[in-house]
C-alpha cells in the first residue's frame, strides 16, 4: 500500500472517510481517473447517478440506483452514514435531504458526493479537501428573499403583516 499513501491521506481529509474506506475506495476504482472525463461518468460507473425512468407521467421501477460495484457502495453508505454525524458540509447536507426525503435517499445523495470529491482528489495531485462548513446553506439565503416568502405565506393564509424594524 506504500504507492498510494498520498492519495489516502487526502481522501482521508473527506468527513465519513477514514483510512480503510480510503484503501477499499482506491481499490475499487483505482488512481487513474483519466478513464471518467468527469465526476458525472465516475458516479454513472459507480450507479450512484440518479436516474429517472418515467413515461406519460408515470414513474417506472422502483427508484434504485442500478447494479453497481456493491463493495464501492458499501464504503460510499457506510461513510455518508458517518458524515451525516459530523458538523461539516456532508453532515448538514445529509441531514436536510434526510429531513425531506428519508434517511436511505440522504444516504446515496451523500454517498455521491463523497464520490464527486474523490474524483476530483485523484484527478488533480495538487487538490486538497476544504470544507464549506455546516452553514453553507444558510449562508447563502438572501434575507429580503426570505423575509418577502414568509410575507407571502402570512398572507395567504388570510393575515394582514405589517412589518416594523426591530429597535
Amino acid at each position: 500500500m506504500a504507492p498510494f499513501v498520498d492519495a489516502v491521506e487526502r481522501l482521508d481529509e473527506i468527513p465519513g472517510i477514514g483510512p480503510t474506506a480510503a484503501y477499499a475506495i482506491i481499490s475499487e476504482i483505482g488512481l487513474d481517473m483519466s478513464r471518467f472525463p468527469t465526476a458525472g461518468h465516475l458516479a454513472s460507473w459507480a450507479r450512484f447517478a440518479p436516474k429517472a425512468k418515467e413515461s406519460v407521467g408515470k414513474k417506472k421501477g422502483r427508484n434504485s440506483t442500478g447494479h453497481g460495484n456493491r463493495y464501492l457502495a458499501r464504503v460510499l453508505g457506510e461513510a455518508a452514514v458517518t458524515a451525516g454525524r459530523t458538523d461539516t458540509f456532508l453532515g448538514e447536507r445529509y441531514r436536510r435531504i434526510a429531513r425531506r426525503r428519508g434517511k436511505k435517499r440522504a444516504i446515496v445523495a451523500v454517498g455521491r458526493s463523497i464520490l464527486v470529491i474523490v474524483w476530483h482528489l485523484l484527478s488533480d495531485p495538487q487538490a486538497r479537501f476544504k470544507d464549506l462548513g455546516a452553514d453553507f446553506y444558510q449562508s447563502r439565503i438572501n434575507p429580503e428573499r426570505k423575509k418577502r416568502d414568509h410575507i407571502r405565506q402570512l398572507e395567504a393564509l388570510g393575515f394582514t403583516v405589517t412589518l416594523e424594524p426591530a429597535a
